[in-house]
């Protein structure tokens, strides 16, 4: 599908202060020379920031990372997930239209949008608050039919209840996401069969408290949402809290090494002869106790010993009688690459 960016553009873009620190910050992730590995949530954040990725945004971008601004282009064209054209300024709606939500009732939220929002996926609404595309699935296909407004899932949808949503939207109000039909996660819609033995004591379940205490489904992000953290620089720029530390998903290698959860600074290395090791090149059990899950950098594989099928058992290998040639026929036997190649006298020809 080719991907254009918007006609009408506005003649500058420029990072806050606290993203554009952000942006620094995630710049320092990568080896020196590396840095144009940071252009996705480069790029994604100064979409957070305008509500789409204008042009004058990618070049800013590409200058930060000292990448030619085609390069820089080839990734926000090819990503669906940027928005290369303006958005509702109250929010974007993206309804799920795959299998699940298709059956479960997505065309009929598809048909609200076009009645409340605007007659063609995005375009914006003539009060400029709204904007709504169809989108591949969204992964929430036990809570069908459900859409992605802003950051956040709104699922168990009903033509009533959307059309609510959007009302709300449209006037300032941030609805609160997740299941929009009284189910706490996605448990079955006639209540749980089994790990019934306790109701859920909280309200909501963890994502939809998360979002709902961080306040930012359709907010512009400016960067004060939540403090700057750099844990890959060292474990003294971690949470103080060494609890939260052990759990931050991109501690520096003192901390975590990879493994889901992470360690807390200063605890011992992961165990290196277990299969289940955090780093992927752990030991693991084989036929002599020596196989490993992925093999030495430079290593290079032993030539095989002995002809094509020795060792296969009785009758893997045709017998061979008389006079063999170098690949192991019998001797005059053209291999289907000799058969058809060009004739001695030409050029590039290839005698058998």
């Amino acid at each position: 599908m080719l991907r254009r960016l918007a006609a009408q553009q506005p003649d500058s873009f420029a990072f806050t202060p606290a993203n554009q620190a952000w942006a620094e910050a995630q710049m320092t992730k990568y080896p020196e020379g590396r840095q144009a590995s940071a252009i996705i949530p480069l790029l994604w954040r100064a979409q957070e920031q305008e509500g789409w990725l204008t042009r004058p945004a990618i070049e800013h971008v590409a200058d930060m990372l000292g990448l030619a601004y085609i390069r820089a282009l080839e990734v926000a064209t090819f990503y669906f997930m940027f928005q290369l054209q303006p958005v509702g300024t109250a929010a974007h709606i993206q309804i799920c239209g795959t299998t699940s939500c298709m059956i479960c009732g997505a065309e009929d939220l598809v048909a609200v949008c076009r009645e409340k929002i605007a007659p063609k996926p995005h375009q914006v609404s003539d009060d400029g608050l709204l904007s709504w595309e169809e989108v591949e699935c969204l992964g929430a296909c036990a809570n069908a039919p459900m859409a992605q407004i802003g950051k956040d899932y709104y699922e168990d949808l009903s033509i009533e209840r959307f059309t609510v949503l959007i009302d709300q939207l449209r006037g300032g109000e941030v609805p609160t996401p997740g299941p929009q039909n009284g189910r706490w996660a996605s448990e079955p819609l006639g209540g749980l069969t089994s790990l019934d033995g306790d109701e859920p004591s909280e309200e909501a379940n963890a994502s939809i408290a998360l979002a709902t205490a961080l306040g930012d489904t359709v907010k512009r992000i400016d960067g004060t949402e939540v403090p700057l953290r750099t844990p890959w620089h060292g474990p003294a720029d971690a949470d103080p809290d060494t609890e939260v530390a052990s759990r931050d998903q991109m501690m520096h290698p003192d901390g975590p090494d990879g493994r889901q959860g992470g360690r807390i600074p200063g605890d011992s290395e992961p165990d290196r002869d277990r299969g289940d090791s955090s780093d992927g090149y752990a030991n693991v059990d084989g036929s002599d106790g020596k196989a490993k899950a992925r093999p030495d950098i430079d290593a290079v594989a032993p030539d095989p010993a002995g002809k094509p099928g020795e060792g296969l058992g009785e009758g893997a290998r045709p017998a061979v009688t008389g006079t063999t040639d170098d690949d192991g026929e019998p001797a005059g036997t053209k291999t289907a690459a000799e058969s058809t190649s060009t004739p001695d006298d030409s050029t590039g020809s290839a005698k058998g």
